[in-house]
């Protein structure tokens, strides 16, 4: 009998020829990840351990990005520990204000985190590059401590769920449609410590960018892991990218799962989720007409080039509602650089948009785009829990960033095919 996807992976970091469900072991860390709100308790419980130095400063990336631009002096400090903590230590990897971007996109875009490995960071949403095939898994920062002096770390080994998307995707539908709808099907807790493994014809069809927002998703069903088997795709996006050598790891067909579902996405429509659970998930037909006062594209889940391509498509030629607020922000220093190329920034600030420096800000209620009483926002991040964008009497509606464009534009919720063509 086989082993999944994320038995192999984690076999094979902690040694062993094979490993099941539910089982202790001890893994070797390929890289660990702390980021500006994280990473300064990490620091300190790593001074209270006695180890000198790091396991190894090539294998850890420390990046301000959730209160960066320093919103305040106490983000400020929490920043200055981070970077004083990188220059002692020699870290590689510390990614300042200027060089850096939010965490989840900027690692893969380094090409940092590759296909076999095994990766922690001290956010939950690391889990996004199980999208190159590694078994990647968000941990607490007194975790991330005892990764970074010791290279190691304690796992319990998840039984695996098997997603399998069948069909072909209908225009205007992309990887946050089908993230969303998985998440409305399983409910919150319904992958509670599972590894989520996509496949399927819908998904070999997926480009990178749609394969992330999947996989930094999967956390929001419970699921310790979102796995996708590797294929040409992934090593068309690592070929100029991958900063060492990696081995593509696959389950095998025959491997006993937890429970496996197959859906036929080809009539799926655009997917929102409704305040105030990532699980409350409706097309956006069903939800069309509720007025909003904020739009916010971006985020580690949907800041991509691929992301602001389809926003800049719906916004060509138009302008927001004079009610919303539109903010922009590119996920990266690359993708910004990259947008600005193509002339999308200029689309963008046609439509009178605010475009942004990479930050996570308004995802977490962190800063530069936070909510008042009263307000609605719609967003293409991943979490819509009470107060998780400012005030607590305030509402967010997740979406993909065509939704999010021409809900900007209509000034309510729309799916993007209400607008006709590009102006």
């Amino acid at each position: 009998m086989g082993q999944t996807m994320a038995e192999k992976l984690l076999a094979r970091a902690a040694g062993k020829k094979k490993v099941t469900p539910g089982e202790l072991i001890n893994a070797r860390i390929d890289m660990a990840l702390g980021n500006d709100i994280t990473a300064p308790v990490a620091i300190k419980e790593f001074g209270r351990i006695g180890v000198e130095k790091v396991f190894d400063r090539e294998r850890i990336a420390l990046i301000p990005d959730h209160f960066t631009p320093n919103k305040d002096i106490a983000a400020a400090e929490q920043v200055k520990l981070m970077r004083d903590f990188a220059r002692r230590q020699g870290i590689a990897h510390y990614y300042e204000i200027g060089r850096m971007g939010v965490e989840h996109a900027l690692l893969p875009e380094l090409g940092l985190v590759l296909p076999g490995e095994v990766i922690i960071g001290a956010d939950s949403h690391t889990c996004t590059y199980g999208a190159l095939g590694a078994f990647a898994t968000g941990v607490g920062s007194t975790d991330l401590a005892a990764a970074m002096a010791t290279g190691e770390l304690w796992f319990k080994v998840p039984p695996t769920i098997r997603i399998v998307f069948e069909g072909k995707l209908p225009p205007l539908v992309g990887g946050k449609d089908l993230i969303l709808y998985t998440i409305g099907r399983l409910g919150v807790d319904g992958a509670r410590y599972a590894a989520l493994e996509f496949d399927g014809p819908v998904i070999a069809a997926l480009g990178m960018d749609g394969r992330f927002t999947m996989s930094n998703m999967a956390i929001e069903a419970g699921a310790k892991a979102g796995l996708i088997p590797p294929d040409r795709v992934t090593e068309e996006y690592l070929k100029d990218r991958a900063r060492r050598p990696y081995v593509v790891i696959k389950g095998d067909a025959d491997a006993p799962v937890l429970a496996e579902h197959r859906w036929d996405a080809s009539a799926l429509e655009p997917q929102v989720a409704a305040p105030f659970s990532p699980a409350n998930v409706h097309p956006v037909s069903k939800l069309a007409g509720i007025s909003l006062d904020q739009v916010v594209i971006g985020s580690c889940t949907n800041g991509r080039i691929d992301d602001l391509r389809e926003a800049a498509a719906v916004l060509k030629g138009r302008r927001v509602h004079p009610r919303v607020r539109l903010l922009v922000i590119p996920a990266t220093q690359a993708v910004y650089r990259q947008a600005l190329r193509e002339g999308l920034l200029e689309i963008f600030i046609d439509a009178e948009a605010s475009v942004s420096t990479p930050t996570c800000g308004p995802c977490l209620g962190g800063h530069m785009g936070i909510l008042a009483e009263g307000e609605v926002a719609l967003a293409t991040t991943n979490r819509n829990f009470v107060g998780r964008m400012g005030h607590p009497g305030s509402k967010v509606y997740l979406a993909g960033p065509a939704v999010a464009a021409a809900s900007a534009v209509t000034g309510t919720i729309a799916h993007p095919a209400e607008l006709g063509e590009a102006k």
